[in-house]
């Protein structure tokens, strides 16, 4: 049998934006057979230069319904109900239906499609953009444990995936889906507070970032908690304790704490279909 993401499934992408064209070039460098693959696009120039750079065939939407055994719908949020009623008749209920849209509950999907039909629910993020993606899965009331590993096969092939009840879905989004927006956030000011301290933006920049990526692989790699790897830094009446001391003093930690409520309720916001 072979080690493939598709595992001798056909597999449609519908929708191949920036995350859907992520997803469909690692699933490829996975090992997975561009025959295995079917695409589809709004536009018919995206379509094929679609098929010209990856070799897969470029379908309908109701094409990819009736001839893929997974179905991963990557369009925009607001872009789902019209996707769903195009699709829902030619959707049979051993299809397995991936939803990578923010917000929306495998109910929601369930409701719209035959009954039985097995629904996964994930929340990439953009680091699936450079194969370091943390990926939320989440299974609806029909998704077996082959349905859930079929789903982690996919979206490992662009970094790692973690399964989480779909009641932690929010919560997630928080963390992860929006999270590198926060670590972005955080390295434009502290290379602002570089060009403030006299360096040049670009010295500023590349000191941050390489900073970022070395503590980002430390955390990863030592099995440490973080408290023990920001002590290993914090000598006794040094520079790193009088800038913790600010931070604490600013309250960075309680900021970021409400920031990440923030972002948790809005989630159940979109979810319950909020503005």
């Amino acid at each position: 049998m072979s080690d493939s993401p598709t595992a001798d499934q056909k597999i449609a992408f519908l929708g191949t934006g920036k995350i859907g064209e992520a997803l469909l070039s690692g699933l490829l460098r996975a090992g997975a057979s561009p025959a295995d693959v079917l695409v589809t696009a709004r536009r018919a120039e995206r379509a094929t230069e679609l098929a010209d750079r990856y070799g897969v065939t470029t379908v309908t939407n109701a094409e990819a319904a009736k001839l893929a055994d997974t179905l991963i719908l990557a369009v925009k949020p607001q872009d789902m109900g019209t996707l769903l009623e195009e699709l829902a008749e030619h959707v049979a209920a051993d299809k397995l239906v991936v939803s990578a849209a923010a917000g929306i509950p495998t109910a929601w999907f369930e409701e719209r499609l035959a009954p039985g039909t097995p629904v996964v629910r994930v929340m990439p993020n953009t680091p699936v953009l450079v194969d370091e993606g943390m990926s939320v899965i989440s299974g609806g009331s029909h998704a077996t444990e082959a349905h859930l590993a079929r789903t982690e096969a996919i979206f490992r092939s662009v970094g790692k995936a973690l399964r989480v009840p779909e009641g932690q879905q929010d919560a997630a989004t928080a963390l992860s889906g929006s999270g590198p927006a926060y670590f972005y956030f955080l390295v434009e000011a502290m290379i602002d507070a570089g060009i403030l301290l006299g360096l040049p933006r670009q010295v500023a920049h590349e000191l941050i970032v390489q900073s970022a990526i070395g503590a980002s692989v430390m955390l990863r790699d030592s099995g440490e908690h973080p408290v023990k790897l920001r002590e290993a830094v914090t000598s006794p009446a040094g520079t790193t304790i009088a800038a913790i001391r600010e931070l604490e003093n600013h309250g960075v930690r309680a900021a970021l704490l409400g920031a990440l409520e923030a972002a948790r309720d809005r989630s159940r916001e979109l979810a319950g279909g909020g503005k």
